[in-house]
């Protein structure tokens, strides 16, 4: 998966409530700067994310998978509130890497387990 298009799915993550707040743009901001990716990267991923084209752009590998998933449950928690849509957002994507709930506990688990 490009770089781009993982910043791109965190960018429609935190725009899933209808606002970008403080701690995701920070988030989002890290992240960023981790993939590689320049400050003009995250303004195309914000401005995808608030076209009609905004949709998640899933990764086939397992590896990639479950970054893109821990990614976006960091992504839900950075404002403080897990709201329904982002939940349902999640739900979907995991649903559709064909990630079953015992995997998704286990990562869960495993980021809570990282991150107190």
């Amino acid at each position: 998966m490009k770089p781009l298009d993982h910043l791109k799915n965190l960018v429609v993550m935190a725009a899933a409530d209808g606002s970008l707040d403080e701690q995701e743009i920070s988030l989002m901001m890290d992240r960023c700067y981790q993939l590689g990716l320049s400050e003009e990267d995250l303004e195309k991923a914000i401005s995808f994310a608030s076209s009609s084209d905004a949709r998640l752009i899933l990764p086939v590998d397992r590896t990639e998978q479950n970054q893109m998933l821990a990614d976006l449950i960091r992504m839900m928690a950075a404002d403080g509130k897990l709201l329904e849509v982002e939940k349902r957002l999640f739900a979907l994507a995991a649903a559709k890497m064909g990630i079953d709930k015992i995997e998704l506990d286990a990562l869960i688990d495993q980021l809570v387990g990282k991150y107190p």
